[in-house]
């Protein structure tokens, strides 16, 4: 090898050996970086919206059972499933022919009450002057006013039947007892039906508005009382609420929650809340089942990543830079989070700098800045 080659290896030798230098240098450096605290400055001004949900169960209004209250074959089927209906129309006619009869005679029965009664006023009154001529005894009296009081009753008897009668015949008419939307109809024209049977004619529901049922935690009703002063202050000042239907859509009204129940479920630890929603296209229907969406609306308040605490037991915990070091500071939370973010109400103010990612990594003390 010739001087100038060896002069020419020794320089490539240098430059390779300054390439794997620099690049050893530049790696150590991206290592630092990597190892680094990502920082943030608190801010107490901000906006926060917390959905929560609950599941809940959608029912109408009303719904009310239809029973018959007489016996009898149904011959008329006035409407179909799904039918709108409106208090006092006609559902089912049951046979009226035995109940029409029932009324004649009710009737019949009634006006030979009345002949009876005339009769024993006629000799009431009669007797009565014979007596005071002496002509009759007293028993022949008392005997006739009894007779009398006899007829009177047996009217108002028959009047009463004639009543019943007749309540019988309008009975037959099964009617609806509130507007509604007409449910399942189980028995058709020809069916056996009566007042005793276990199964209902037929469902009106009054769903022009639905009750939403839903369940609070202790916590939660605990919470909720804390954060309006009142349970009675919350009804009137929480936001409207939200439905998601079960196959996850999100219904267009919006509802309000209506009541909350004064008694906590022993067995459960819960309350039952109710809430209510317009219904005007009949998109909801009783029975149906959903989620109650419930926003809780923070202002002037500290959000904080869930990546910037550490849970300590029961506590959690955040990490302060001051003077360029770690320092662990305890902080106190809203009770609802949306998974990503806390909502700090205690141990944060305006202005302090924590460390934002990592924060388990964070080694009491360590050196930030």
């Amino acid at each position: 090898m010739t001087l100038r080659n060896v002069q020419n290896h020794m320089q490539w030798s240098v430059l390779v050996g300054c390439i794997i230098g620099l690049t050893a240098c530049q790696a150590k450096q991206q290592e630092r970086v990597q190892q680094g605290y990502t920082t943030t400055i608190v801010n107490a001004d901000s906006s926060k919206t917390i959905v929560t949900t609950y599941s809940a169960s959608i029912e109408g209004m009303q719904d009310i059972d239809i029973y018959p209250q007489v016996s009898g074959y149904i011959e008329k089927l006035n409407v179909n499933e799904g039918d709108i209906v409106r208090k006092g129309q006609v559902l089912f006619v049951i046979d009226q022919v035995p109940y029409k009869a029932a009324l004649q005679t009710a009737v019949a029965n009634v006006e030979v009450a009345k002949a009876g009664l005339a009769t024993a006023d006629l000799t009431y009154k009669s007797t009565q002057k014979l007596h005071a001529q002496k002509v009759v005894s007293d028993f022949n009296l008392q005997t006739s006013e009894n007779a009398y009081l006899t007829a009177k009753a047996q009217l108002a008897q028959a009047e009463a039947q004639e009543v019943n009668a007749r309540n019988n015949l309008s009975y037959t008419e099964v009617k609806s007892p509130s507007d509604g939307v007409v449910g399942m109809l189980p028995f058709r024209v020809g069916t056996l039906v009566s007042p005793n049977m276990p199964q209902a004619l037929t469902t009106v529901s009054d769903n022009s508005n639905m009750y939403v049922y839903f369940s609070m935690t202790e916590n939660q009703l605990l919470s909720l009382a804390r954060q309006y002063g009142t349970i009675n202050k919350a009804l009137e000042g929480m936001p409207a609420i939200k439905l998601q239907l079960n196959d996850g859509s999100t219904y267009g009204e919006n509802g309000k929650i209506e009541s909350i129940s004064g008694v906590i479920d022993k067995a459960t630890g819960t309350v039952g809340v109710r809430a209510v929603f317009p219904n005007p296209d009949r998109l909801l229907h009783s029975g149906a089942s959903g989620n109650v969406l419930i926003p809780n609306i923070y202002t002037n308040c500290t959000v904080i990543p869930q990546g910037a605490t550490v849970k300590l037991q029961d506590q959690l915990l955040v990490y302060k830079v001051v003077d360029g070091k770690a320092v662990s500071t305890l902080i106190k939370i809203a009770p609802v989070n949306d998974g990503k973010e806390y909502i700090v109400v205690e141990g944060l103010k305006s202005g302090d700098e924590i460390i934002s990612k990592g924060a388990g990594m964070v080694r009491e003390g360590a050196q930030v800045k």
